[in-house]
């Protein structure tokens, strides 16, 4: 991959293709197809890796342990080479599932609209995240901005967000997560003592 720093356009497209060069597809796919067949491994590669990550901190931080039955390697690898026309049963995500577990779930569980985790619309998580960003930035030992240019975040942080015009998570609440991140990053670089080279 070519110059993450200096180029980070150019690592998240070299990254994208490396992992779409992993897809299998299969000889009747049509082109819809092929594409959810590349999402879903984008999401199992990226997205999903992060949620179950989130999942074991959050769980296990309370003394709890979650069970992820739809997470096993055999529903994966079955649900993999469903078409998505099935998936999708009646144009609703999870659609196969849903009319499985038809006469089984009561309706109003079963046909219920998904609720995304983890997620939080609350606008005091960002008033927070907005604040540590900022008190970080104002501490005079950020290390974030090593990587990332210091007056870009902080218009960012003036802007509310909106000067933030690529949303890399795919999702709602892109800010807050874009934020959330470079506090991650931060505690990264201080708590296994990086060492950035240029």
């Amino acid at each position: 991959m070519a110059k993450p720093l200096s180029d980070p356009e150019e690592f998240v497209r070299a990254a994208y293709n490396e992992c779409l060069s992993h897809t299998d597809y299969l000889d009747s796919d049509s082109a819809e197809d092929r594409r959810m067949r590349e999402m879903f491994l984008l999401n199992l590669e990226y997205f999903m890796a992060t949620l179950l990550d989130r999942k074991d901190r959050m769980s296990m931080a309370h003394g709890l342990e979650v069970r992820v039955p739809f997470c096993d390697y055999r529903i994966v690898e079955y649900a993999y080479n469903i078409p998505w026309s099935m998936k999708a049963y009646n144009g609703r995500e999870k659609g196969l599932v849903r009319y499985a577990m038809s006469g089984i779930l009561p309706d109003d569980v079963l046909w219920r609209k998904k609720s995304p985790y983890p997620k939080t619309h609350n606008p005091n998580y960002m008033a927070l995240l907005t604040e540590k960003l900022t008190a970080l930035l104002d501490s005079g030992s950020c290390r974030l901005t090593e990587l990332v240019n210091e007056n870009k975040l902080r218009e960012m942080l003036e802007s509310g967000g909106k000067s933030f015009t690529k949303n890399w998570y795919g999702q709602l609440m892109s800010v807050p997560q874009i934020y959330a991140y470079f506090l991650q990053i931060e505690r990264w670089l201080n708590e296994y003592d990086i060492i950035i080279q240029q």
